[in-house]
């Protein structure tokens, strides 16, 4: 009767196993550093493949790819991975003696050797060496006691006490597993029906039958609650023999009947599952011929490749070869179309200065004749007073026309980049005074007031000389445009934190809106687009285009008959 119990209990310790989802402690690790290894998603190696299927256990393809990865893996970290998944691979197929090989072929260098004797207590377990198995889990409960993964545990201490027991040790036999028992959680029903028919076990060896009994009724009662039909098989057989033994045969042979009817569900069952297993093998073995027909097919394409490699090569030298004469010729056209570009910019801008030239120099010129014909009369006359304005008059119109050619000279110089330009820090007052002073006597002329309120603390950071050609075109066309006993404002000061201004006002005649739209659209406007007929002339343009090279902004407002503000928004300079 004895003897039956110590073969039941050996049953039971081969086929305990538990589910090792949870990934904490040393496996978790584990698990990681094989990961590292196959981090890049497109990675499809044998290797990668039996890590797949491990944590996937799919124990027959991981010990397949495992086995393939082998003949060609010479790392060594890499190989005790393999080893070890090959290893359990086994366990779970029973094959202890292969997997006892497998282990052992793991070099003493695993950085995972904890994991190696957890499988090693299993293994001889199933090889029926009960020391050896006690040795190498008492080796991994000493190895490291921290973060170790309680279905580890639960497995350890389990397997520990089915040791014992067959050792006759029962003292260790109820340690391990009470310790295997504080470990289960309420929930978990089939480690606990289990551990409590593990125990009665014990009891029941030992003869202090009244404690078995009671666990044997506990466990029974359990299973016929819980879905496990394998628990229930197994209760049913322990009462069965319990009540033979205590020669209630009535009560025995009902469990017996109980008993074959789980075993007849479970022999359905099982044959369901052989006939899946069957039919996973012929998938395998399919799969294999395929990767055998692959492996051909790829052996033809390589050597119909290497004959394309060898054409292709060929090819490419001889598009190289038209590539580099092409790349030439297309150069050699880039060159002429920017050429031609360049040349059409130039013929713009000569058409564009002709244009100016003959339109404003005719005006101030027949005007200039008509003074001096006026002048020899007055002379004639002796009529001093006629003499000094019509003098007056003929300064004015030179003052424009030397104005206008300037603006002619500038352009050109800066259109063909001979226009030096070079922003420094200046005082902006100073520069401002130099300009207004210039015009002083012109505005006399005119009896027109010129207001200054300058910020003498304001540095700005500009090209001086084309910043002067801008203020004197603007205080021209102001005085020009301003009737007489007029008045002109000039101010200066903070615009932001890195930004200052000129403003400069008049009370003349003001710009009439379609025209002050055009002159405000001038930011990145060219000759070739400015039509000259509704206003535009050269001097605005200058001034757009050196206000903008002095990383500045020019802004007009305007009101016909109220006179006209503009703006110039400049950066400062670094004192």
């Amino acid at each position: 009767m004895f003897k039956w119990f110590i073969i039941w209990c050996i049953l039971f310790g081969y086929t305990s196993t538990y589910c090792q989802s949870q990934k904490t402690g040393q496996i978790g690790l584990f698990y990681d550093h094989m990961d590292h290894y196959c981090k890049e998603k497109d990675k499809v190696t044998d290797f990668c493949k039996a890590v797949e299927f491990h944590r996937s256990r799919k124990r027959d393809s991981s010990y397949i790819y495992a086995g393939r990865a082998l003949e060609t893996i010479k790392y060594r970290e890499q190989r005790d991975i393999l080893y070890y998944i090959q290893g359990v691979s086994a366990i779970h197929k029973k094959l202890y003696t292969k997997a006892l090989q497998n282990m052992n072929s793991i070099s003493e260098h695993f950085k995972f050797s904890g994991l190696k004797d957890h499988k090693l207590g299993r293994i001889y377990l199933g090889l029926e060496n009960y020391d050896k198995c006690i040795y190498h889990y008492k080796k991994w409960l000493n190895h490291d006691n921290d973060g170790k993964n309680d279905i580890f545990l639960k497995v350890a201490y389990h397997n520990l006490g089915i040791s014992y027991l067959h050792k006759k040790e029962y003292a260790n036999t109820k340690l391990y597993f009470s310790k295997e028992l504080a470990l289960i959680k309420e929930e978990d029903t089939t480690h606990i029906i289990r551990v409590k028919m593990d125990l009665a076990n014990a009891y029941y060896s030992q003869y202090r039958d009244e404690e078995a009994i009671a666990l044997f009724e506990e466990a029974y009662r359990l299973a016929i609650l819980f879905h496990d039909i394998k628990l229930k098989q197994d209760t049913a057989k322990n009462m069965a023999v319990v009540e033979k033994n205590r020669k209630r045969y009535q009560e025995s042979v009902a469990y017996y009947i109980e008993y074959g009817k789980w075993k007849d569900s479970i022999w359905n069952r099982d044959k369901i599952w052989e006939l899946t297993e069957k039919d996973k093998q012929l998938a395998i073995a399919q799969k294999e011929q395929e990767i055998r027909l692959q492996d051909e097919k790829i052996k033809r394409q390589k050597t119909q490749r290497n004959g394309l490699i060898i054409g292709s090569s060929l090819l490419l030298l001889f598009i190289g070869i038209l590539g580099y004469f092409y790349k030439l010729l297309m150069g050699k056209k880039k060159l002429i179309t920017e050429q031609k570009e360049q040349l059409d910019i130039a013929n713009t801008t000569k058409d564009y200065l002709f244009s100016v030239v003959s339109h404003d120099l005719r005006s101030p010129v027949n005007a200039l004749k008509r003074q001096h014909e006026k002048l020899l009369d007055h002379i004639a006359e002796k009529d001093l007073l006629g003499i000094k304005k019509t003098a007056d008059t003929a300064i004015t119109l030179t003052e424009s026309t030397s104005h206008l050619l300037n603006n002619v000279l500038h352009w050109s110089l800066e259109q063909s980049e001979q226009l030096f330009f070079e922003p420094e820090t200046y005082p902006l007052k100073p520069i401002l005074e130099h300009v207004i002073s210039d015009y002083e006597y012109l505005a006399t002329t005119k009896d027109i007031v010129l207001k200054t309120t300058l910020d003498a603390s304001i540095l700005v950071m500009v090209d001086k000389e084309s910043l002067k050609i801008v203020l004197r075109n603007i205080l021209d066309n102001a005085i020009k445009y301003t009737k007489n006993e007029g008045k002109i404002t000039i101010t200066s000061g903070n615009h932001a934190a890195d930004k200052c201004y000129i403003e400069i006002k008049d009370t003349g005649a003001g710009i009439p809106p379609e025209i002050l739209a055009k002159i405000n659209s001038l930011h990145d406007i060219t000759t070739d687009k400015i039509d000259r007929s509704k206003g535009v002339g050269l001097g605005l343009l200058l001034c757009h285009t050196l206000i903008k090279k002095n990383n500045g902004q020019i802004l007009f407002d305007s009101e016909p008959g109220k006179g006209t503000t503009i703006k110039i928004v400049l950066p400062k300079g670094i004192d």
